[in-house]
């Protein structure tokens, strides 16, 4: 019996894990655990978290083999695919791309509420910031204003934290642009 479920195609065997046959799942995970071990490994470029993807691809498989058809796609196409996304939605999850060093310098004023304490000057960042979009506007306030990590800003804003930052780094270039000729007596506050 165990040799007639090895001569089986992956198609009738996913049939088979389907119906919880634990014999038929082996052979699958014996067939294809190398390969799509190696998949997840060029997309991630760490072993031991490909093994886990793949582990948690082929729990996926146990889980949901009834949705396979075999009409529609070849076991190793719709098998590829659970991969890829279990791959690509754990890169999303971990990758929050660092803006090069030197990108947005920190502020060395001792108190920058003490340098934009004049009048004139908070007039001027206030036009300014009224120049921005909504987003833009919020997003610069909770930052500099409420002083709320990125990650705290980006949760009020219900963003992910690069789309936050994105949006932070467009108001900070639209700032600078518009407070250009306060140059020097503003700008050294904003960073």
């Amino acid at each position: 019996m165990r040799q007639k479920i090895k001569e089986l195609d992956d198609e009738a065997l996913v049939g088979l894990v389907a119906a919880a046959d634990r014999g038929a799942y082996a052979v699958l995970v014996q067939r294809h655990a190398l390969r799509y071990r190696a998949l997840a490994f060029r997309m991630v470029g760490d072993m031991a978290l490909a093994e886990d993807l793949v582990q948690d691809a082929f729990v996926k498989l146990w889980t949901q083999a009834s949705r396979f058809d075999a009409a529609k796609a070849k076991f190793t196409t719709w098998f590829h695919r659970i991969v890829v996304n279990r791959c690509v939605d754990e890169k999303r999850k971990r990758t929050v791309d660092q803006l090069p060093e030197g990108f947005d310098q920190a502020d060395e004023a001792e108190n920058a509420e003490q340098t934009l304490g004049a009048e004139d000057d908070a007039e001027t960042i206030k036009r300014a910031l009224e120049g921005l979009s909504d987003r833009q506007r919020t997003a610069v306030v909770l930052s500099y204003f409420d002083e709320l990590s990125n990650a705290e800003a980006a949760n009020v804003m219900k963003l992910n934290l690069k789309a936050y930052e994105s949006l932070l780094v467009r108001a900070r270039g639209k700032l600078r642009e518009k407070l250009a000729g306060d140059r020097q007596s503003l700008f050294s506050a904003l960073g």
